[in-house]
């Protein structure tokens, strides 16, 4: 625990059970929200066709749907938890080893 303290730049193991909590809960949520937000812009999988092609664009599409949405929840999460600081620098970080980092900027 403590070079994972130490590598994230946490001071107590409740910081570290916070953090944990954020990332198991945006990690449900993402998988919850993608679907309703597919169909919200009317891709359902009964739009795909029925083989195996159809089943795997429509699950790459929902796959390419919860980045995004993990991102702004991940912060969101963070924001609420007290560790806005913390989840902000990891997007900045994990965006940038993405190469979208000029989004931040």
């Amino acid at each position: 625990m403590n070079k994972l303290k130490q590598r994230w730049g946490i001071s107590s193991n409740w910081q570290i059970l916070i953090i944990f909590i954020v990332f198991g809960l945006t990690g449900s949520s993402s998988l919850y929200v993608a679907k309703p937000a597919l169909e919200f812009l009317g891709l359902t999988r009964m739009n795909f066709s029925s083989d195996l092609l159809g089943g795997v664009g429509y699950y790459a599409l929902r796959i390419l749907m919860i980045f995004p949405v993990y991102q702004v929840l991940l912060v969101t999460y963070g924001w609420i938890f007290g560790q806005f600081r913390f989840f902000w620098q990891f997007e900045k970080n994990m965006l940038s080893r993405l190469g979208l980092g000029r989004i931040l900027k």
